[in-house]
């Protein structure tokens, strides 16, 4: 069973496991290892004392997968928040994400922003196909934006319109 709630401070330690473990994969995110715990801790207390949205995913207590939107600075992108997300594999494919999603765009949009945008590879078909579901568009490809293994890849960038 599991369960989607706001990150507290106690899911950190476990929310840095999975974040480095789908870094680790090497095909899904922008750095290939979690950043230092360290980091990670100052992100999500800064997160929940800015209220901004940021949903775990548990099962059996540890945290298998996040969705957050951070809100970018300067008055006249404050409308405008960047999403991340993750699942661990045995948790991807079972709608966990579309769940975890909507409930975390439903969150940034009560915050009062109005475009959420993202980056995803372009081989990232699962997560395009759930991206374009929940409401995404395509705004644009940035050829050979990342290099992972000595492989380019472009990447998509899309956004959503409350």
């Amino acid at each position: 069973m599991i369960e989607i709630i706001a990150i507290s401070e106690a899911h950190i330690e476990s929310f840095h496991r999975a974040l480095d473990t789908v870094a680790r994969e090497r095909r899904y995110l922008a750095f290939l290892e979690a950043p230092p715990l360290e980091s990670t801790c100052r992100f999500v207390l800064g997160m929940i004392a800015q209220g901004q949205p940021q949903f775990v995913v548990l099962s059996g207590g540890e945290v298998v997968g996040w969705c957050d939107v951070t809100r970018q600075s300067g008055p006249i992108h404050a409308h405008v928040g960047t999403l991340g997300m993750g699942l661990l594999q045995p948790f991807r494919g079972q709608g966990i994400g579309t769940q975890l999603i909507r409930r975390t765009l439903a969150a940034a949009q009560a915050t009062g922003l109005s475009r959420i945008e993202l980056s995803v590879y372009e081989n990232n078909a699962g997560a395009i196909a759930l991206y374009k579901k929940v409401g995404f568009a395509v705004e644009g490809v940035s050829r050979n934006a990342a290099r992972v293994n000595g492989v380019y890849e472009n990447v998509v960038q899309m956004a959503l319109l409350f």
